[in-house]
């Protein structure tokens, strides 16, 4: 005797099959909207900007008829830190030191004292954009100016240090703070250093690290040794630049901006440094 076994009909008419064809549809068009829906949610502006095309304005006598795009990351709002990828190209970057290595001193601190040198043991050397006949300065200073949103006129010239094995910058402000000093003596300052922007030239295999101590109320409970190199730290990469501003929008001055450079403990550390002040600077008007 035979077993029946049963065998299902899977013959569709037309309709059926076009049911299901709008059926499968639909169903891969919701789960195509739900996908993009959270890139969108994940990447929100920067998502939809990429869709876009920019459209250039007019612009004034002083303005740039392109757009700039130089991506930088967020490192701290306390303070405010920016840090820019491949700010410079290794070309660059070996220029200014090829430049700067015939002309270095032991560089010197000026303080409300006088000259004193014993915080900082680098050595290093100063130069005007226009004093570089390579023209690699000036091309570096012109990007500064963008990425701060700063016209070049408000630069200090450059410093060109150099770091070796063991030196080290301890912990220190870039700019005066008005609590600290007589106001008499404050107020004669023509403009102070509201920013600092710092160019990495070199790769350093250890150490030699830029670190801020105080960064978001850290360690400022008056025990902090400001030869300590703790806190937020950021290597040096070659062609990296990193900014980083003395006072808040509003003018005041921000004491967690405290910063140093750790000692180098294996390789060699060039850095470009540039002020960055709130008036017209006489070294470049």
């Amino acid at each position: 005797m035979k077993d029946k076994t049963y065998r299902p009909n899977w013959r569709f008419g037309l309709p059926s099959v076009f049911l299901l064809s709008i059926f499968f549809f639909l169903a891969g068009f919701s789960s195509f909207r739900f996908f993009h829906h959270s890139q969108e949610d994940e990447y929100g502006v920067r998502a939809r900007l990429k869709e876009k095309e920019h459209r250039l304005l007019h612009v004034g006598e002083s303005g740039d008829n392109f757009i700039t795009s130089i991506p930088f990351q967020i490192l701290s709002w306390n303070p405010r830190i920016l840090y820019f990828p491949n700010f410079a190209s290794v070309k660059q970057c070996e220029s200014i030191i090829e430049m700067a290595r015939i002309e270095l001193t032991t560089s010197k601190v000026e303080t409300v004292e006088g000259i004193s040198d014993l915080r900082r043991t680098s050595s290093g050397m100063i130069n005007s954009a226009s004093e570089d006949k390579t023209g690699v300065l000036d091309m570096i200073e012109e990007k500064i100016a963008k990425a701060t949103k700063i016209p070049k006129t408000h630069g200090e010239i450059f410093h060109i240090l150099r770091y070796k094995v063991g030196q080290k910058y301890d912990s220190h402000y870039d700019a005066i703070d008005p609590g600290e000093f007589d106001p008499a003596e404050y107020d004669y300052q023509e403009s102070h250093r509201v920013a600092s922007f710092v160019l990495y030239l070199t790769d350093v295999q250890e150490g030699g690290e830029t670190n801020f101590p105080f960064e978001n109320g850290s360690n400022m409970d008056g025990s902090y040794d400001h030869k300590d190199c703790i806190g937020l730290k950021i290597k040096p990469r070659k062609g990296d630049g990193l900014l980083f501003y003395s006072f808040f929008p509003n003018g005041t001055f921000d004491r967690t901006s405290l910063h140093g450079s750790c000692p180098v403990i294996k390789g060699e550390k060039w850095i470009a440094t540039k002020g960055i002040r709130n008036q017209l600077h006489y070294e470049n008007s």
